[in-house]
């Protein structure tokens, strides 16, 4: 009979992974809405469902549990785009190694990829609460914004911008290359930012499936157009 139960049971570690996941789960949209500053830890366990004492427990501190909300974020990114990040840096070494330069052809193809793949990721409903998080560490960095730069922006910025590059054939460490890597960027991110603004432009209700599909086209579009300058400098 004991063991019967004991069988199915969850062990006490995986009960504790659980509890654990959910309080980061709760506290990355609580984080996102108040701030460090202004979420209590009160509001942080009600909204996990948890007492007060799970704070301290799983994470030490409120500051603990911050920072580990950032970690958290960062993996559940890390789902969507540490595949391809790795498909794409992959080929990248390959090509350094063996002294070749990626074909413009290559890097639209990759940099498309990265765009649709931003916007099924930043546009959907799963990303508010990542969205406001994000916003806020931008606004005022803290440590967590230095973790999720280190361990996700930043190599996935450092690929675009090789790739933009290749297609503009500039030397991927300028500063105009740098500028149009976030201005591609930024074209991808205001579908979140300014999300009120494009449902009541676009006459939407909401962001599903078939205005995802709308968006990924508009990526494919903005990579198609860019290109070298015309002019006689860099714009």
């Amino acid at each position: 009979m004991n063991q019967e139960h004991d069988s199915q049971t969850p062990p006490a570690s995986a009960r504790a992974e659980a509890a654990r996941q959910k309080m980061l789960a709760a506290a990355l949209d609580v984080f996102g809405r108040y701030g460090f500053d202004g979420a209590s830890t009160r509001q942080l366990t009600e909204a996990a469902g948890v007492n007060l004492q799970a704070i301290p427990y799983y994470f030490g501190s409120k500051e603990g549990l911050y920072i580990a909300t950032a970690e958290y974020l960062m993996a559940r990114i890390d789902t969507h785009v540490g595949d391809m990040r790795a498909r794409i840096g992959t080929r990248l070494m390959a090509l350094d190694a063996a002294g070749e330069t990626l074909g413009e052809t290559q890097a639209r193809l990759f940099l498309t990829e990265i765009l649709q793949t931003m916007v099924t990721l930043f546009v959907g409903k799963e990303s508010e609460s990542w969205a406001r998080f994000l916003i806020r560490e931008q606004m005022e960095p803290t440590e967590a914004f230095a973790r999720v730069y280190q361990g996700i922006m930043r190599p996935m910025i450092e690929i675009g911008r090789r790739l933009i590059g290749a297609i503009l054939r500039e030397d991927p460490a300028s500063e105009h290359v740098r500028l149009r890597t976030f201005n591609l960027i930024g074209s991808i991110l205001v579908f979140r930012v300014t999300h009120a603004a494009v449902l009541a432009q676009m006459e939407w209700d909401a962001v599903g499936p078939k205005q995802v599909d709308t968006l990924r086209g508009l990526a494919a579009e903005l990579v198609d157009m860019l290109g070298p300058s015309t002019k006689g400098g860099a714009a």
